[in-house]
């Protein structure tokens, strides 16, 4: 099979677990914001912000190290995969251990001091995720692509569920008066957005206990050369990894931190949760990244040993651009629909970051897609230098601009830092590992959507057939023209 065709064709399996899943979770947004304040949401976005930090911590890159050693002559896949998950079991139930130890300290320090509770159910949704991801990697070593999916919607569909009923159900028939024998019985009304959590730490059980087998299945003991081995790849790959989720999330935890004093709590977890949901219409461009980093970094190793690699890589760099450029153009013109996501509108004063949000999300994606030569040519320290450059550039704009501009300054901190990151791995990717990268059309395809949104808005045309004649017409035109250049289902 063309090699690009079974690419894009796993990452459309991938996609019905990670786009159509996290899609469905993105659907929580519209009941969570319907139910909840906006202030509330802040403390939902808050603690997520956390948990894709000690996730990262917990996994210390082991994803990427079992992809590569698992793909090395002579390497034994289930020993590698046995000594990383032995390895990430200890680490994580150890965590638990002290989280559950320190659970009223650290309630504390997230000012959090009347629900510490928060504390030990994230600290068992953090562990179990953690070592629920080298069984998940092993599915997709595999090409087990479709178990890989119905695990992962086994996993939202409980989450989903669960939210719906607390939330969807539960919340509005209690606040009405309502109350039936099955609402007396598993719902609290004093756990509020705890039933958010509560949810997400009953999905994440599911799945581990789901994994377990395939676990078993492939388990073949632990090895302490391998293991030695893994942690030297692996761990510039934590600090990359831990300086890149800086770079995700850190806003949302700075935005508290540095505006609590001169806004108070409940200003300042308003303007978390405004920022949060709003940031949930620009992940659509995240949703696709997703799910083709699930499939492209197994297919980038695979790859390798090709003698037209280096084009192939550059082939799927153009291909990519295209499809997100595309995602862009779509969700700007159609921005006044796709806000309703949102439903109540005290949430839509923060809609003016989604258009930056989603160029720094553009700029992820293409960052991912460079950095597969440092991880052919082993010298993952490079990942971790250019992680540290902008974590450092996320800590020191987010200071700088978030006392003046709220999270206007979050947004704007978040596209220049992803952007800068491009910018170096690129020229230090043309020296230690050269991919020649048709940058004509890479600009071309990201400046053209953006100056057919813009002229879209100059033209600012009235609410009617004409209006939605245009910029159907533009989306089209924009698609077609694309697919035109690129063919991409074409063989060969």
């Amino acid at each position: 099979m063309n090699p690009l065709k079974k690419l894009f064709g796993q990452t459309a399996i991938y996609g019905l677990s990670s786009i159509v899943g996290r899609f469905l979770n993105y659907l929580l947004t519209p009941l969570h914001t319907a139910q909840f304040t906006t202030d509330q949401y802040g403390i939902i976005t808050e603690m997520y912000a956390y948990v894709a930090f000690l996730v990262v911590l917990l996994t210390y890159g082991m994803e990427t190290t079992f992809f590569r050693f698992a793909n090395k002559d002579g390497a034994s896949p289930n020993k590698v995969f046995s000594t990383g998950v032995s390895t990430v079991a200890f680490t994580s139930f150890a965590f638990i251990l002290w989280a559950f130890a320190f659970q009223q300290p650290i309630a504390n320090w997230l000012q959090y001091p009347n629900n510490s509770e928060y504390v030990a159910w994230f600290a068992i949704i953090v562990g179990l995720d953690a070592l629920s991801a080298l069984p998940l990697a092993k599915l997709r070593q595999n090409n087990k692509a479709l178990k890989f999916a119905g695990v992962n919607f086994l996993n939202v569909g409980v989450n989903i569920g669960l939210n719906v009923y607390f939330i969807g159900y539960c919340l509005p028939m209690y606040q009405s008066g309502n109350v039936n024998w099955l609402i007396e019985l598993t719902y609290n009304p004093e756990i509020g957005v705890g039933y958010v959590f509560i949810s997400n730490l009953i999905a994440s059980i599911l799945k581990f206990v789901v994994l377990i087998p395939i676990t078993l299945k492939n388990y073949e003991g632990f090895n302490k050369i391998i293991l030695k081995e893994m942690l030297w790849f692996g761990l510039p790959l934590l600090v990359a990894g831990l300086a890149g989720i800086i770079n995700e999330t850190l806003d949302r935890i700075l935005l508290k931190r540095l505006l609590f004093d001169t806004l108070g709590e409940r200003e300042t977890l308003s303007q978390l949760g405004v920022y949060g949901a709003n940031y949930k219409v620009s992940i659509i461009i995240t949703l696709f990244i997703q799910a083709f980093r699930y499939a492209a970094e197994p297919f980038f190793f695979a790859q390798e040993k090709d003698t037209n690699a280096k084009a192939v890589y550059a082939k799927v760099m153009n291909l990519f651009v295209g499809v997100v450029a595309v995602i862009f153009l779509g969700v700007m013109l159609y921005l006044d629909i796709l806000k309703f996501f949102i439903p109540n509108q005290a949430y839509w004063e923060g809609l003016k970051v989604v258009p930056i949000l989603l160029f720094a999300n553009i700029f992820l994606g293409v960052y991912y897609n460079q950095s597969i030569w440092y991880k052919l040519t082993d010298k993952t320290y490079f990942g971790a230098y250019m992680a540290i450059f902008g974590a450092l550039t996320t800590l020191i704009l987010n200071f700088i601009l978030i006392p003046k501009m709220g999270y206007m300054g979050s947004a704007w901190t978040t596209l220049i830092c992803y952007f800068s990151m491009v910018l170096v791995s690129y020229f230090l990717g043309q020296k230690h590992y050269p991919v020649n990268y048709n940058l004509l059309k890479v600009f071309g395809y990201l400046s053209v959507s953006f100056l057919l949104w813009w002229i879209w808005n100059i033209l600012n045309l009235e609410q009617g057939l004409l209006h939605e004649m245009g910029r159907a017409f533009i989306f089209i035109s924009f698609l077609g023209t694309f697919f035109l250049i690129e063919k991409p289902l074409k063989n060969g």
